[in-house]
């Protein structure tokens, strides 16, 4: 029945934007492609001493907590960020202008899980753009003040695209939860992948 509701467009906080089934299936589809394509999934380590479950393959910037560089883990340069992803960002935001140069690329098990934090290693406060592909999940996005309440847990599925900028661009948000197996099985997916765009505001 979910399926035949439509779900409508919603501002969910000033700047904060949910579109859902952004992407028709077969756009869904070749992103999954290219994710599969790009090598050097991760688990990054943080300055505590801890692992996040997700994992990660960055584009155009490698992130590091919590800071940026061109070159990996490894020592490694970090892969290219191809145009069309900037085209892609470009109808999203719905302005010309907008020039993304990273991606954070998050793969997600079942058991995976994404705590609050804020986007704000970037030296540019142009819009986030994140694409959502496979299994479901809980997306929490919160305030720009702390990690706890008021916050507004969003629905976001195989297609949806969520972008926040403007007041929104420093709020806190993540990923409490994934509902494992309730991607469409001719995606071709197991689990969750999210792609996020950035201007990284770095020469």
């Amino acid at each position: 029945m979910d399926a035949l509701i439509p779900r409508p467009r919603a501002e969910v906080a000033p700047g904060a934007v949910h579109v859902p089934d952004w992407l028709d299936f077969d756009e869904q589809r070749r992103l999954v492609e290219a994710c599969r394509g790009w090598r050097g999934y991760r688990q990054t380590r943080l300055p505590n001493g801890g692992v996040m479950s997700v994992r990660t393959v960055c584009l155009g910037w490698h992130w590091y907590p919590y800071r940026y560089s061109k070159v990996t883990d490894d020592g490694s340069p970090v892969l290219p960020f191809p145009g069309w992803l900037g085209d892609l960002g470009r109808r999203a935001v719905g302005s010309p202008s907008y020039e993304p140069d990273i991606a954070l690329v998050n793969f997600y098990d079942s058991a995976t899980k994404m705590g609050m934090h804020q986007d704000k290693d970037e030296a540019s406060l142009e819009p986030v753009v994140s694409l959502s592909l496979g299994d479901a999940c809980v997306f929490r996005f919160g305030n720009t003040s702390d990690r706890g309440r008021p916050y507004t847990d969003v629905d976001l599925r195989s297609g949806d695209l969520f972008v926040f900028g403007g007041e929104s661009r420093l709020a806190f948000h993540g990923v409490p939860r994934v509902f494992p197996g309730t991607a469409d099985p001719g995606l071709g997916l197991v689990g969750r992948l999210n792609i996020t765009l950035r201007v990284s505001g770095l020469s």
